[in-house]
């Protein structure tokens, strides 16, 4: 009788990560030891194709060496299989809450058998980054569906913990699977395999310490006795929630203290050069005051103290209809948001102002683990449009350039693959500084005078419909968040910005007219090519006809 028919069966272990993220090896250390502990191993991997840099399936299996000793068939060795085989993986480790929906998915994790160790931080897919509106997978959701689909969970934050240790992802996540205590190997064995390997030896026992605490609570979670749950049986366990990370307290409570500033001292807030505008905050509602002073600061940094003043006056038009709500201050809040970021908008100038930022040049070096006195290159692919070099000249030059077929061509013959740039050499950072020096000139460019006029418009459509239906006014005021992007993502959302603005007419004076713009508005976010928007504008009622 072979091994199969005699019940007897491999250990079956599924890693799902994505490159850089030292899959390959944690499925090396397993290997390991899995051989020093008396198993007969093999072990493979599937690169998957690069979403979020390339998601792989590392798959190991573990046979006991006794039982293939003891088939009693001529065969020496026995047949493991080559790929996770839906249904019969014991264990499925994923590096991300994401990869562990993918194995949910391609039913790698049941609940009759499988114990699935899933590290609950992000790392956004492509389709969440490039929705317009937030199409980001709710966690809540992912986890729920991880808890019924396993037969136990063990998910906390490993990245954080690694981190916490100096160390990867791979050495935490190591520690939580001898912690589960699904492997009948003791933790020494563990531990000696990370110390062959030879690398960040003491950083990687520490993050495999901090997984191995982690992953143990999570098991002494699940030995209690749960009330019936309707489930059958499946078995929850979520890890013990990690302890706060100070700087995350620190960051909520400096949040805190910046409400209460902006309502009680909003100097305090703000630099010199706009102290004497925050005379003009106690005009505006409470609840509004933390976001006026936001959008305050905002402008200010993009374009100087004057353009703090435009910001207050336009804000400061919505600001009487708040007075007559008492404790209700949505408008301002929405009209103060949409226009600081409106009138912030995204150009080279100010992109080349972000990329000089000393801020994110340390950010970079911290991301990079670069030493200190270690010298760093930051390299930039650039692919400028021939719209963002006209949007950016004085209006006529612009606009005549924009026009001109030869200007095109020749912005398209040099830009036509993009450029690498060093931004850290003397010749990038010399270009970068160059154009962050035009930000003088921007109040004469040719895109600055089409976003104010824009702007006007939209404003006066707001404080026109808060006279007759506060409601629709917030809703027309959330419209704004359809423009966003550059080159033809920005222009398909002005295009769905217009045609948005262009039902309010229609939609004045109906009811729940607030509502069925907010419908409008969250089908111009759907896609980029307006299709849903069309089909939700065919669903209005005509309009009436004029007497």
């Amino acid at each position: 009788m072979s091994t199969w028919e005699a019940g007897r069966r491999p250990i079956t272990i599924a890693i799902l990560a994505m490159g850089g993220e030292g899959g390959g090896v944690l499925a090396d250390w397993i290997v390991s030891l899995g051989e020093d502990s008396g198993f007969i191993t093999q072990s493979t991997s599937v690169a998957g194709v690069a979403q979020r840099t390339g998601a792989t399936v590392y798959y190991v299996e573990l046979y006991p060496r006794s039982d293939a000793a003891s088939d009693g068939s001529a065969r020496s060795e026995p047949i493991l299989s080559l790929f996770p085989t839906p249904g019969q993986v014991d264990v499925v480790i994923a590096s991300e809450l994401m990869e562990a929906g993918r194995a949910l998915q391609r039913g790698f994790c049941t609940p009759d058998r499988t114990t699935l160790i899933a590290s609950t931080n992000r790392v956004y897919a492509i389709t969440e980054k490039i929705a317009l509106g937030d199409g980001r997978v709710d966690d809540e959701s992912l986890i729920a569906s991880a808890r019924a689909g396993s037969k136990q969970l063990i998910a906390t934050d490993f990245n954080a913990l690694a981190a916490q240790a100096g160390s990867v992802i791979s050495s935490s996540l190591f520690g939580a699977l001898a912690g589960s205590g699904v492997l009948p190997i003791p933790r020494e064995a563990f531990e000696e395999s990370l110390r062959r390997s030879g690398k960040a030896v003491e950083r990687s026992l520490a993050a495999f310490g901090l997984g191995f605490v982690a992953a143990q609570d999570a098991a002494a979670e699940a030995a209690r006795p749960k009330p019936p749950s309707g489930l059958g049986p499946v078995r929850v366990t979520i890890g013990r929630r990690r302890p706060r990370d100070p700087e995350e307290e620190a960051a909520e409570a400096a949040a805190a203290r910046h409400t209460e500033l902006a309502t009680s001292d909003p100097r305090a807030l703000v630099g010199p050069k706009i102290a004497d505008r925050m005379d003009r905050i106690p005009e505006f509602a409470a609840p509004a005051r933390s976001m006026v002073v936001h959008g305050c600061v905002r402008t200010a940094m993009y374009q100087g103290p004057a353009y703090t003043d435009l910001f207050l006056d336009r804000v400061a038009r919505v600001a009487p209809f708040d007075a007559e709500r008492a404790g209700d201050a949505s408008l301002s809040v929405e009209v103060a948001r949409h226009t600081a970021l409106w009138m912030s908008y995204q150009d080279t100038i100010h992109v080349a102002l972000q990329k000089l930022r000393k801020r994110r040049i340390e950010g970079v070096r911290v991301e990079a683990k670069a030493d200190s006195g270690e010298l760093t290159q930051v390299r930039e692919f650039l692919h400028p449009q021939i719209d963002e070099i006209t949007d950016t000249l004085p209006t006529a030059l612009g606009r005549a350039l924009s026009r001109s077929q030869l200007f095109a061509k020749l912005v398209g013959a040099i830009t036509r693959d993009g450029m690498i740039v060093n931004t850290t050499s003397v010749f990038g950072s010399s270009m970068l500084w160059l154009m962050a020096s035009m930000r003088p000139m921007r109040p004469r460019s040719l895109r600055y005078g089409r976003e104010q006029l824009a702007i006007d418009a939209w404003l006066d459509l707001v404080v026109e419909t808060a006279a007759v239906d506060y409601d629709l006014a917030c809703e027309i005021a959330k419209c704004a968040r359809v423009l966003k992007g550059y080159g033809q993502t920005h222009a398909h959302g002005s295009e769905s910005f217009a045609r948005l603005l262009g039902a309010v007419p229609q939609l004045l004076g109906t009811p729940d007219a607030a509502r069925a713009l907010a419908r409008l508005s969250k089908a111009a976010m759907a896609d980029e090519d307006g299709a849903a928007l069309t089909v939700a504008l065919r669903g209005l009622p005509a309009p009436a006809p004029a007497a």
